[in-house]
């Protein structure tokens, strides 16, 4: 389709808006924000560490201990400035909470007030920078409480711990060879790349659909010590290959960054494995499920997927706490119902699946 023909992210909006009437905009206009705030992302992540003196308003100067209890680096730090500052005085959200901040952001008194919460990772992956790899950024959006949104009152930690199936909207930017924003507001997932002529998102994935099946899987095996009994299952039949009880061959990917995770499989199938383990007694995992998980697994549900703890869905785990971390498995989803059965079959659970241990490459 030639340039001039296809849609920007404003028209996909608008497009998407008709399909309610009675709909003010202002999810579409709060939508857009987060894309400004993308796109300044990607111009200080294409510059590296030049960009860390590039915008003397916002200074960014890393080092401190996140709440997540990982060192800042300053494009963290001033990609959180960035979103902030992008989204904070339209009048569309009634408070924020970012990955990199320990309690939620309350909206200036000098600004109006919205229906909507904001939650978002401004630079995951960050730690790729160095070496010059993939990073992006993750956001997710709910409805603020009925309450939060009449009274206009300060929100609460409480106020953002709904379950992943009631987001509205959610999405990634990708900062990569090209920047692209992966988008779904309920209605499928579309994916837009960062036309730099124009300086606007146009659409150039419409529909995204993610296959059943696959032949690739990405695990961190230097885990594999650590891993529970259904995941060395898993990959101990994959690693089997053409000759083992999959009967076919599977390739091994893995980034290290969730966002190019993510994009990888939803272009191409796959699972992802990001599963519990025994490394911390009494963490369920590692992912941050407001931040990561919950927008991630429903763009991959909306593209056909499925994404699961292992043990449970994971658009229906309902948030205890806001930097609450969880096991994530996502993907083609003849694949993630596959491992979600091995957590449930009590032989595997019970004997460690012995059966497969001799193939292992993964031993302990």
């Amino acid at each position: 389709m030639p340039l001039s023909h296809r849609w920007t992210l404003t028209r996909y909006l608008i497009e998407q808006r008709r399909r309610f009437p009675e709909a003010s905009g202002d999810l579409n206009a709060l939508i857009l924000d987060t894309s400004l705030a993308c796109k300044a992302i990607a111009r200080i992540v294409a510059m590296g560490v030049l960009a860390e003196s590039a915008d003397p308003a916002a200074p960014a100067r890393g080092g401190e201990v996140n709440v997540q209890g990982e060192v800042q680096k300053p494009l963290d730090v001033l990609s959180n400035q960035i979103f902030i500052r992008m989204n904070e005085w339209s009048g569309h959200l009634a408070g924020m909470a970012s990955e990199e901040m320990e309690a939620p952001m309350q909206i200036p008194a000098s600004y109006p007030r919205g229906k909507y919460l904001l939650v978002f990772d401004p630079l995951d992956g960050s730690s790729n920078i160095d070496v010059n790899m993939t990073v992006g950024s993750i956001f997710s959006i709910l409805r603020a409480p009925q309450e939060v949104a009449d009274s206009g009152r300060d929100v609460t930690e409480a106020d953002f711990l709904q379950p992943g199936a009631t987001q509205v909207a959610a999405g990634y930017a990708l900062y990569g060879p090209t920047t692209m924003l992966v988008l779904t507001v309920g209605n499928g997932v579309s994916g837009f790349t960062l036309d730099p002529n124009l300086g606007e998102f146009v659409l150039t994935h419409p529909d995204i659909a993610l296959p059943a099946d696959t032949h690739e899987f990405a695990i961190n095996s230097s885990n594999s010590r650590f891993w529970e009994p259904p995941v060395k299952r898993y990959v101990d039949e994959c690693l089997a290959g053409r000759t083992g009880p999959r009967g076919k061959d599977f390739n091994t990917r893995w980034i290290a960054s969730m966002v190019a995770e993510a994009h990888r499989i939803l272009m191409r199938g796959g699972v992802f494995l990001y599963p519990r383990d025994s490394r911390e007694s009494g963490r369920n995992g590692r992912l941050r499920l407001m931040y990561e998980a919950n927008p991630i697994a429903l763009l991959i549900e909306q593209a056909g997927g499925r994404a699961s703890t292992g043990r449970q869905p994971m658009l229906g785990v309902k948030p205890t706490a806001l930097h609450q971390r969880v096991g994530l498995i996502f993907g083609s989803k003849n694949e993630v119902e596959r491992i979600e059965r091995y957590h449930h079959d009590p032989a595997t659970r019970e004997s460690g699946a012995p059966l497969f241990a001799e193939r292992s490459l993964f031993r302990d």
